[in-house]
């Protein structure tokens, strides 16, 4: 995949829109990862909208952040840059080989000790 067929798949994973972004960085302010991250919420975001994909995918930042989504709360313009950064992740595992799971195959993974939240989360992230 080119950079910019990268960016249309994370901007569908995510289903969020960069172009919306208008540079606040509220989002990194309230990161609490921030000191972790090679790259920060906002930055996130906008090596995203220019199609600047690859250093996202190599950086150990997309493992950093926390997924608290407390970006998501704080962006004004509802870009919600924490889905961006889970869907970046997401693409790495898929490119290795840890592929997503089909609906018939969870039934086999869950005991009464696993959360329902677990369950719903690994639909929805390894479903799209």
């Amino acid at each position: 995949m080119n950079n910019e067929q990268l960016r249309d798949e994370i901007i569908r994973i995510s289903g969020t829109n960069p172009s919306k972004c208008m540079k606040c960085g509220k989002c990194s302010g309230t990161c609490p990862a921030y000191e972790e991250m090679e790259y920060h919420p906002h930055q996130f975001v906008s090596m995203v909208q220019k199609g600047d994909i690859e250093p996202l995918l190599e950086s150990k930042s997309i493992f950093k952040c926390l997924t608290c989504f407390a970006c998501v709360e704080r962006c004004p313009r509802s870009v919600e840059p924490g889905k961006l950064v889970e869907a970046v992740r997401l693409m790495l595992i898929r490119q290795k080989g840890a592929n997503h799971f089909d609906a018939e195959d969870l039934p086999c993974l869950v005991d009464d000790d696993l959360p329902q939240q677990a369950v719903v989360s690994a639909f929805r992230k390894y479903s799209k």
